[in-house]
């Protein structure tokens, strides 16, 4: 189905050279001379990459239609994740390539919100935080935990984020997986 540039805004999926892309950011410009237009930043759905791009004010783009559903996480299988729909049980298959870095976060038997096009996973919206177990981490010299030293810490998952200084083995912690960034110790 065709839309048009009146019919845009922001969240909206769209069809764009032939691949399926998010508007994350939507600006309507009516210079006074000459046509209006809307600048756009368009996140590609297979790579996450952002473009800018300015279309036409009455300029039409294919709809890109996707629905989010709950599902929970089954298990990697190589370079495929198996996703389950537990109302249904019908199972969903998605490349790792296509969910990008967040598969490192994921966890077996935890429900996420994934984005399907005609049954196909086409994303995963990422949680904001995940809380982890440090698995490894250099100790921390006394005196060194006030400043705001950090060091490699090593998760329970295998990823590598920068954390504290303060920051021991055991401790858990919360992260935004999208950024890979420590937020803050947890108390078990």
């Amino acid at each position: 189905m065709q839309i048009t540039t009146t019919e845009f805004r922001k969240g909206l999926y769209i069809l764009f050279r032939d691949e399926p892309y998010q508007i994350i950011d939507l600006e309507f410009v009516n210079p006074g001379k000459g046509s209006a237009f809307f600048r756009t930043k368009l996140k590609s759905l297979k790579t996450g990459r952002v473009i800018d791009y300015t279309f036409k004010s009455g300029e039409s783009v294919e709809d890109y239609p996707v629905v989010t559903r709950e599902l929970q996480y089954l298990y990697r299988d190589g370079d495929h994740l198996v996703f389950m729909d537990p109302e249904t049980f019908n199972q969903y298959t998605a490349e790792a390539e296509v969910l990008g870095p967040i598969v490192d976060f994921l966890r077996e038997n935890d429900t996420y919100s994934v984005m399907l096009h005609d049954d196909e996973v086409v994303g995963l919206r990422p949680p904001k935080r995940v809380v982890l177990t440090v698995a490894q981490a250099e100790p921390s010299v006394k005196g060194n935990t006030a400043t705001g030293l950090t060091k490699p810490v090593v998760l329970d998952n295998g990823v590598t984020i920068i954390a504290p200084a303060f920051i021991e083995v055991g401790d858990t912690i919360a992260v935004n997986p999208d950024t890979r960034e420590y937020i803050e110790r947890v108390s078990a």
